[in-house]
C-alpha cells in the first residue's frame, strides 16, 4: 500500500430476516457487492435458517429476531419477510439498535411507517426502504438529466408493472393475510419512481380497481395530480402481461426506460431531434447497488439514506393508502 492510502475498512457483517426467494437474490448480490458478509440468519424454523446459511457461508443461524438482535457481531440486517412481518421486525431490531434495510414495502400503511421512523430517528439508527430501482444507476442518469433541466420541468410519469400471476390464494400475491395485491407488490415501484420524478407528495390521488375473489387488488390505475401541474400515472396488476415501461415528460423533452423499468440498465433521453443514450450493465442481480448504498450510510453515521429517504417511504405509503381507501382494500386487524 502506497504512502497516504486510506487503510481498508473491515466488511459490513449483515445478517438477513426471512430466508425465502428474495433474500437468496439479496445473498447472491451481496457476494457482488464490496463491503459486506452475510454473518447470520433467522427464522422461524431454525431447520431453514441453517440451511440458508450453509448455502451463502454465514457461521450463525437463528430460530428468532430477537437472538439475531442481540448478537454484537451482526452490523446490519436485511428484512425479507412477507409485507404483514416487515413492522413487528423492523421495530425490534431498530429499537435493539440494528440497523435495517427492510423490503419494499416498508410496511402495510403509513401509520406503521410513521412509527418506524420516529424509533429510527429517536434511536438514531439507519433504517432504509429497500427500494433497490431507486439505487440503480441507470436512475442516477435519470436524476442528472433531470437536476440539469435537460426535458424542463417534468410535467408528466406514465409506468406500469404488470404480470400473470397464478391464481392461489394462499400466495403472497393473492393472500390478504399476507398484505398481498398488485399495489403493495407492484405499484409501490410505480409510485417510488413517480415519487423521485415530482420531488413531492400528491395534492390528489384517483385510483379504481378490479378486485380479485379473495379481496385484494389484481388490477388497479391510479393518477396523482400534483400542486406544480404535474400528472403521474400508472397501472399495475397480477392478471396481465405488459410491456412495463417507464416514461417521464417535460415540456422540453422526454425521459423512456423500457421494458422492465424496475429493472432497468438503460434510458433514452429525448429532447426535439437530439437524442442521448444510456446504457450499463449490472454487476449482479441488481440489489447490489442497494446493498452499497446501505454501507455507505451506515459507515457516514446517517440514519437515512438520500436515494431513498424517510420523507419519499412516507409519501408512497400514504399515496398507497389512499388508494386502498378509494378501492376498499383492508388488510386483517387493519385500521387506517
Amino acid at each position: 500500500m502506497k504512502s497516504g492510502d486510506a487503510t481498508p475498512q473491515p466488511d459490513l457483517q449483515w445478517g438477513i430476516v426471512g430466508p425465502g426467494t428474495i433474500a437468496r437474490k439479496f445473498a447472491r448480490d451481496l457476494r457482488v457487492a464490496t463491503g459486506g458478509r452475510l454473518r447470520a440468519v433467522a427464522s422461524r424454523k431454525l431447520h431453514r435458517a441453517r440451511a440458508f446459511a450453509d448455502e451463502f457461508g454465514a457461521e450463525l443461524a437463528f430460530d428468532n429476531i430477537q437472538a439475531l438482535a442481540d448478537d454484537p457481531s451482526v452490523d446490519i440486517v436485511y428484512i425479507s419477510t412477507p409485507h404483514n412481518a416487515h413492522f413487528a421486525a423492523a421495530k425490534l431490531l431498530l429499537e435493539s439498535g440494528k440497523p435495517v434495510l427492510c423490503e419494499k414495502p416498508l410496511t402495510v400503511n403509513a401509520r406503521q411507517a410513521r412509527e418506524l421512523i420516529a424509533v429510527s430517528r429517536f434511536k438514531g439508527v439507519f433504517l432504509m426502504e429497500a427500494m433497490w430501482t431507486r439505487c440503480l444507476p441507470v436512475y442516477a442518469q435519470i436524476r442528472r438529466w433531470l437536476n440539469d433541466g435537460l426535458i424542463g420541468r417534468p410535467r408528466n410519469v406514465f409506468s406500469g408493472f404488470c404480470i400473470h400471476a397464478q391464481r392461489n390464494p394462499a400466495n403472497r400475491w393473492y393472500n390478504p393475510a399476507l398484505a398481498g395485491g398488485a399495489l403493495l407488490d407492484l405499484g409501490v415501484y410505480n409510485l417510488a419512481v413517480s415519487q423521485l420524478v415530482m420531488g413531492r407528495q400528491p395534492e390528489q390521488v384517483t385510483a379504481t380497481a378490479k378486485l380479485a375473489v379473495t379481496g385484494v387488488d389484481e388490477l388497479l390505475a391510479a393518477t396523482l395530480r400534483y400542486a406544480h401541474g404535474g400528472v403521474a400515472q400508472f397501472v399495475c396488476g397480477l392478471s396481465s402481461t405488459f410491456d412495463n415501461s417507464l416514461v417521464i415528460g417535460g415540456d422540453k423533452g422526454f425521459i423512456r426506460v423500457p421494458a422492465n423499468f424496475i429493472h432497468g440498465t438503460e434510458a433514452t433521453l429525448t429532447v426535439e431531434e437530439f437524442t442521448e443514450g444510456f446504457s450499463m450493465q449490472q454487476r449482479g442481480e441488481g440489489f447490489e447497488y442497494e446493498i452499497e448504498e446501505a454501507m455507505r450510510c451506515l459507515r457516514i453515521g446517517t440514519i437515512e439514506s438520500p436515494l431513498m429517504p424517510h420523507a419519499d417511504t412516507l409519501a408512497t405509503m400514504e399515496a398507497m393508502d389512499e388508494i386502498r381507501r378509494q378501492i376498499g382494500l383492508l388488510y386483517p386487524d387493519e385500521q387506517l
